[in-house]
Parts: C-alpha cells; structure tokens; sequence
C-alpha cells in the first residue's frame, strides 16, 4: 500500500503578504491612536483591503493584536542580524539598543491593547523574550569577542537597565533619557585599560 504524502504548504502570494503587511501596519497605528477598541472595519478600510481580507488574515480582534506584537518582536530580531552584517560590534550593540528603546516605546503605547487579551499580555511576553534575549546575547558576545566590551559584561544587565528607565514612561523625556542611557552603557561597557 501506497502511503500518501501531505502536499506542500501553499506559498503564500505575494499579493496576500503584502495585504497582511499592511493589516498590521494599519493596526498598529490604529491601536496606538484608538487603544483595543479600534475599529477592524476601520483598520480594513484604512489598509486599503475588505473587512473579509482582514479577517481571514486575523480571525480575531486578539489575534491581529497579538500579530501587531510579533512582527515588532520579529523586526528587533532581524535588527540584530541587519546591524551584525553592516556594522562593527559595538556600534551593532549601540544601534539595537537604540532600537530597543523604540521597541519599549511602541510597547507602552500598545499596551493597553495588548492588556484586552484573553488571559493577558503574560503569554504574549513570555514568548518574546527569548528572541530579545538571543538578540543581545549575540550582539554582546560578538562585541566581547572583538574586546570592545568587558568580558564579564552580562547582556540582560543591558536590557535591564534600558526596561528600568522605561518605568518612569510617565515622564515625557523618558525616551531621550533611555537613549542618553544606551551611550553610557556603552562607555561603561568598554574594558578597563
């Protein structure tokens, strides 16, 4: 007896990444402007598709919310790999915690879309960690590897430093203090001669 073989996963078409691209583009800002309430018939209009569209992309309001979390994460991963293949160790380490800071803005904002999940947003950042954390594992081994940095530097230091400062998001300069923060870090980071 023959065994059947599963056919291949359908190619998604170029057409439909790029609706699904703008979905989430369109989302994002919505829920940043509008909190977890946006309308999706808004956000479907907007990213120039039907509500259909949206919907077969993101069955759910969680599931676009949760969506517009993973591409950010997704973006700061592939950051990593960008800045790595173009520029020198330590200013590749620079360069992502600068985006870091971005990324804990866009999260402050979208938070309290990201609180309407079902269960909250836990899950969700618990499953972002590891990317993150791979991210500047890499960054500050390479870094160590070249001796621009300290050999004992711990990479979660770094983040936990950027996240602190982001409690005091309340505080309109918090932005401009995190990314003053990064360069210090950075000095602070360089071996001891």
């Amino acid at each position: 007896m023959k065994k059947r073989s599963k056919p291949a996963p359908r190619k998604t078409r170029l057409d439909a990444q790029r609706n699904r691209e703008r979905i989430l583009e369109v989302a994002k800002d919505a829920f940043t402007r509008r909190g977890a309430e946006a309308s999706l018939d808004d956000i479907a209009k907007e990213a120039g598709v039907g509500p259909g569209t949206l919907y077969r992309h993101f069955p759910t309001r969680d599931a676009l919310i949760e969506a517009v979390y993973h591409t950010e994460v997704a973006k700061l991963a592939a950051a990593q790999r960008e800045l790595s293949a173009k520029l020198p160790p330590v200013e590749a380490l620079r360069a992502w915690m600068l985006l870091f800071v971005d990324y804990i803005a866009a999260k402050h904002i979208i938070a309290p879309a990201l609180n309407t999940l079902v269960g909250g947003p836990s899950k969700l950042y618990e499953s972002s960690r590891s990317q993150i954390q791979g991210a500047i594992d890499t960054l500050v081994k390479r870094a160590i590897e070249s001796g621009d940095v300290r050999k004992d530097l711990v990479p979660f230091d770094l983040l936990r430093a950027l996240i602190g400062v982001s409690n005091v998001a309340t505080a309109p300069e918090w932005k401009q203090s995190a990314k003053r923060l990064v360069d210090i870090l950075i000095t602070g980071s360089r071996p001891a001669n």
